[in-house]
Formats: structure tokens, sequence, C-alpha cells
């Protein structure tokens, strides 16, 4: 493959993220898949169905039957998809303010959810019988939107072995070919288990240039190494042959930060870093597949997080999941549409930003790492967040200040984080003059009457 990267973490860091992803901070994350039939537990149903003792092996038992009788591979033909309409999920996340959209390629079950010349089991030879990925690409570039894929085969490798353990349909040979290997998550993956993941995921750069593809956890298995510096040099000269900055998300230490994107699991960092990164989570606090029972997390809470993570340097990933019919939930609808409605009036904020000297001010501090999105206080109004744009620096204020005014200490004129004078200072949204003074103790904005302070604020402040 001829470009400019080798297959050597020497070369591959070399690697420079593209100027869209820097500036584009919000997207769109999609898990769906067989798993939203069962709508039940969450999207690793397919395993724990088999784990003898879970809630989902009762249930399963009880709702369809024995395993042997009634296994994962029964729920395909009731994924019919019969309502998936890539055009209206594409408007949606254009709506949303999101700049580049992520469907789940294949998960950890391994059912192929695209045109995949390697197996039997996907999408358009059973279920839905359409090419998914392929669809939704089409519809999301037509908006202009950046298209990305994930895959997490490399979890395949064990997903399925607690099914080995009693008389189930993992057992029966016919269908080797989609439950296997299902070897112990102790071992480590063959070289046949390695080669077919690598071809899969050439064949899906190939067929659908994707400009991100996301890796979930488990890739930092040992024997993965030079897999992914081999993919990693294939899919950076792809892009370099295409002309277009493409993108890999990685998890823990699967990657050397200057090769790929560092990505944070419902979770976030707590200070900016020097690289920049990302947070995926869901707008479901239990699940990221579609089940009937959700907990969702609040629009407003998402939008603090989307400043939080922007601040230091990051962008959001934010999935939604769903139904087997290919309709979106109508509380997932209502949060999208109304961070879009947030960031009409305060994109400017976000999008195109870097971060300032400082991330920001204030009381709440979020739990740093790995699945912690749901463990901080809620934001105070004197939580003040941070971005920067040219000579204009923004000060989104996070939650209600307690009074009609705000006042920013990280401004103070005694301080030399801003040592310029400032000219004028504008809430976005808001056409009306803007009290405010600057001193020793920070700077006092007089807040508008007319301000909605239900949902974030931004303070433009100019120089």
């Amino acid at each position: 493959m001829e470009g400019p990267f080798k297959p050597t973490w020497e070369s591959l860091e070399n690697y420079q993220v593209p100027q869209w992803y820097l500036d584009a901070k919000f997207g769109i994350f999609i898990h769906w898949g067989v798993y939203s039939v069962p709508a039940f537990g969450n999207e690793w149903y397919p395993r724990n169905m088999y784990r003898q003792g879970s809630r989902e092996f009762e249930y399963h038992i009880k709702t369809y039957g024995p395993q042997r009788d009634f296994g994962y591979k029964d729920f395909i033909p009731m994924f019919t998809a019969e309502n998936f309409n890539p055009d209206k999920w594409a408007d949606l996340f254009l709506k949303s303010g999101a700049k580049f959209v992520v469907p789940v390629a294949e998960h950890h079950d391994g059912f192929a959810m695209y045109d995949c010349s390697y197996t039997r089991w996907n999408s358009v030879k059973m279920g839905p019988r359409m090419d998914i990925i392929g669809e939704l690409a089409n519809a999301v570039r037509k908006r202009y939107l950046v298209f990305g894929i994930s895959y997490h085969r490399a979890e395949h490798w064990w997903f399925f072995h607690e099914g080995m353990k009693f008389d189930s349909d993992v057992r029966d040979p016919r269908y080797i070919d989609f439950y296997g290997p299902a070897q112990p998550e102790t071992t480590q993956p063959n070289e046949e288990f390695l080669e077919d993941w690598f071809n899969r995921l050439c064949e899906i750069v190939d067929k659908y240039h994707p400009q991100i593809v996301w890796f979930d956890w488990w890739i930092e298995q040992p024997a993965f190494e030079p897999y992914l510096k081999r993919f990693a040099a294939y899919y950076y000269n792809r892009g370099f042959q295409w002309n277009r900055g493409v993108a890999i998300n990685y998890k823990n230490q699967a990657f050397p930060r200057k090769s790929a994107v560092f990505d944070v699991e419902r979770g976030q960092l707590d200070d900016i870093d020097p690289y920049f990164w990302q947070t995926d989570t869901s707008v479901s606090k239990n699940s990221w597949g579609y089940i009937r029972d959700h907990d969702y997390k609040t629009s407003e809470w998402i939008i603090c997080d989307l400043v939080d993570i922007v601040s230091k340097n990051g962008a959001l990933l934010l999935n939604i999941g769903p139904k087997p019919d290919g309709t979106i939930p109508e509380p997932e609808e209502k949060i999208l549409l109304e961070i879009g409605q947030w960031l009409l009036v305060n994109g400017e904020a976000i999008y195109g930003t870097r971060p300032w000297k400082v991330y920001g001010e204030g009381p709440t501090k979020v739990i740093p790492g790995s699945f912690a999105d749901t463990k901080r206080s809620e934001f105070t109004g004197r939580d003040i967040r941070f971005t920067t744009k040219g000579d204009t620096l923004y000060a989104v204020v996070l939650g209600k200040p307690e009074k009609d005014e705000v006042v920013i200490h990280s401004l103070g004129s005694d301080l030399r984080l801003f040592n310029r004078d400032i000219s004028d200072v504008k809430v976005l949204g808001i056409n009306e003059k803007i009290i405010w003074v600057r001193d020793r103790e920070g700077l006092r904005i007089k807040l508008p009457e007319n301000l909605d302070t239900r949902f974030p604020f931004t303070l433009k402040i100019i120089p």
C-alpha cells in the first residue's frame, strides 16, 4: 500500500489528527443490531443469555425457551428494519448539530451490518436484507457530515464462550461460522482469527471509505499489536490516497498517544490534554442498544459534558440505540433535537474552537477516567468552561447563577491569564447591551432579564 506510513510505531507516530475532526467536536454513535430485538438488559444480551445464573439467561428461557431450541441466531429473522429510513436519520443528526456519524459495523455478536464477503451472517443476506452501513454512509455524506464506523469483532473471539458450557445451539457445528471461535476470554486469539479480523476490517475501509475507525477495548491484547500496526499503516495510507483526513479511535494503551485518537468510555479527563481526545457515551445510563427500560440522561446533562470535554481539547461521540424496526426512540430524538437547538445558539463557542490557558473554574470537578460520566455532581452557576477562537474568549456558564450576575474570577485584572483589555462582552443569543465591569476580583457581568438559564449559556469576551 503506497503512502507515507509504515507498520511501525515510529512511523505511525507521525500521524496528524485531521482538521475537520479538531473542529467538529460532536458526533453521533449508533448501536443497532440483532441485540435490539430482545430489548432486555443491554447490548450484551447475546453473551449473557448463555451465562447461567444471569438475569438474561432466566429471562430468555422464560420468554423464548431453552437456548438449544431458540438461540441468539433465531433473533435474526425478527431484526426486520422495515422502518429504517437513512435519510430521516441523517436529517435528525444534522439537526442535532453533530458533524460526524459512527454506526457499529459489527458488534461483539459477529453479525455484520454491511455487505461482508467473509460471512453469510450479515444484514444483506439475512434479517433486514439491506446494506445498512452503505445506505447510511450515502445519506450522511449527502448532508456533508463525516462518516465513520466502529468495529468490535476482536471481542467475538470469546463472546459466545458461555454457550459452550451447557447444551445450547452455540455447540451446534452448523453454526460454528456464527458463534465461533467461542473461546475462553483468558486465551489469546490465534493467527486464523487475527487474519480474518484484519481482512474484514480492510474490506470495510475499501468499500465504505470511513473517516473514523473506532475500536473497542479488547484490541490491547498482545496478539493484536502487529495487526494494529499493519492496519493503521494501511488505513492512514488509504486516507492519504483519498486525500481525506482519517482517524482511529482506541481505548486504554492499545496505541501510542501520537499515533491515533484516545477515547474514554463513559467518562472524561479532568484537565486539558495536549493531545486531542474523545469521550464515547450514550444518551442512556444503562444500555448502548435499544431496551424497553432505559434510564435516560437529560439533554442539559449531556450539553454540560460536551462543553466540559471541548474545554479540555476533546470531542463527544454520543450514542443512540434504534429499535429493531429502524425507528429512533422518541426520547432519544427529543434529546438530540434539544442539543441541536442549544448548538444553534451556542455552537460558536464549540465548533472550531481550541482550549484556553485553563479549562475553567468553579467548585464542581468531574471524576476522571472511564465509567464515571454519571458520578459527578450537578454543575452550578459558578462552574464556567473556556474555549477560544482567534482572539475571542468564550466562557460557558454550566448552571443557573444564584444572583443576576456572573463573576469570572479567572479574568481578574491583576491576573496574567487574560492580559489584554476587554472591549465588549456579549451573551450569545441575546441582542441587548450587556453591563459588565472588570476589577481585581474578576469580570462581573450583569445578566439580562430575558436570559433562559435552564441550559448552559455563553459569554463572548471580545478584546
